[in-house]
């Protein structure tokens, strides 16, 4: 099996990171683009899609900024984030993503992120 490497896709999205944030951090939020269903308890939230259902533990979270996640069953090394970024002059704002994948399914991985994120774009109405 080969060796799971990082990436990272960046979203342009019309949102303040205030609103954003909440989307990305919160259960409700994330049940709205992200899964179908989102349960947050003793630091671990329970992601279901359909019959799939996959934990994953909150490493870090800073208020209107980032979430940084980490598969219960992934690889150590291996986490996924969601973090915000508003440049500076234009006040543009953009969701960059970090997340870990195999050579073989960077592809897809990239494809569902292009997915969820048109998912997130169409629930914020931007």
């Amino acid at each position: 099996m080969s060796e799971k490497k990082k990436f990272t896709l960046e979203y342009e999205l019309r949102s303040s990171p205030r609103i954003l944030f909440s989307f990305i951090s919160e259960p409700n939020g994330l049940s709205q683009w992200f899964a179908d269903d989102v349960i947050f308890r003793d630091q671990v939230y329970t992601f279901t899609w359909d019959d799939e259902v996959q934990k994953a533990k909150l490493l870090s979270i800073k208020e209107n900024k980032l979430v940084k996640f980490k598969w219960i069953d992934d690889e150590p090394h291996c986490y996924f984030e969601m973090e915000i970024v508003q440049d500076e002059l234009t006040n543009d704002v953009a969701l960059s993503i970090t997340d870990f994948a195999t050579e073989d399914t960077l592809a897809e991985r990239t494809l569902i992120w292009d997915n969820q994120i048109t998912y997130l774009h169409s629930v914020l109405g931007a």
